[in-house]
């Protein structure tokens, strides 16, 4: 499946009151959140890959502060497991989709399976270009303010899903274990996009990740609703 190339919809910020509340910022310089939502399959040159690599480093900071604070009797391998939920990219492409960035991304060509990577990439650009234009205080409450409900949801820490697909296997095999088969490579080579199968039970899932760490763990989540049906 192939998406078109989104055309510029000019200032960000015109007519959408929706998403400066849900944001809670309200950006004194247009442009750069211009930048922060132009993928780099539209301008190879001026795009956010650049923020998208700050917003990574202050997101993280930010959630692992966080969650230090509001499960103080975890150990360090739950509140991990946590901080991992919370900036997976599946996690950042659905906060994207709540505020409404995935509407005002500006992107080439792409498959459909780079969709939602180019959502919480742009997510990521996004808080880059915050922290950049007011400083780490105002990055924080943003992130606060949109991640911290998502982490009081689960009383306990999420099990890594490559360990919970093992598990849920070896009790109900007769010690078998998932087979994971890596599959393909796409994207650019700064940016790849890794593709892994995983089957057990009779059954298989795809997933993809900007790892085949990643890849696999995604396609694990995704085995474990199909076999959860």
């Amino acid at each position: 499946m192939e998406l078109g190339q989104q055309d510029s919809l000019g200032p960000f910020w015109n007519g959408d009151k929706l998403i400066v509340k849900k944001l809670n910022y309200d950006f004194k310089n247009p442009e750069l959140l211009n930048l922060a939502l132009t993928q780099s399959g539209i301008d190879p040159t001026r795009n956010n890959e650049r923020l998208e690599f700050v917003g990574d480093r202050v997101l993280g900071l930010t959630v692992a502060a966080m969650l230090y604070d509001m499960f103080p009797s975890e150990a360090e391998g739950e509140l991990a497991r946590r901080h991992a939920m919370l900036v997976s990219t599946e996690t950042l492409a659905d906060v994207a989709l709540e505020i409404g960035l995935d509407k005002r991304v500006r992107h080439g060509h792409m498959t459909a399976g780079r969709v939602r990577h180019v959502w919480a990439n742009a997510m990521e650009a996004v808080l880059g270009a915050i922290f950049l234009e007011a400083g780490f205080d105002a990055a924080r409450g943003v992130i606060m303010n949109l991640w911290r409900d998502i982490a009081a949801r689960d009383a306990r820490a999420p099990k890594d899903a490559k360990s919970a697909l093992q598990e849920l296997v070896q009790k109900n095999t007769s010690g078998d274990l998932p087979k994971y088969e890596y599959l393909s490579t796409s994207g650019a080579s700064h940016n790849p996009i890794f593709s892994v199968r995983v089957t057990a039970m009779n059954h298989q899932a795809t997933g993809t990740g900007a790892s085949k760490k990643e890849a696999s763990t995604a396609a694990a989540a995704e085995l474990l609703k199909i076999l959860a049906i």
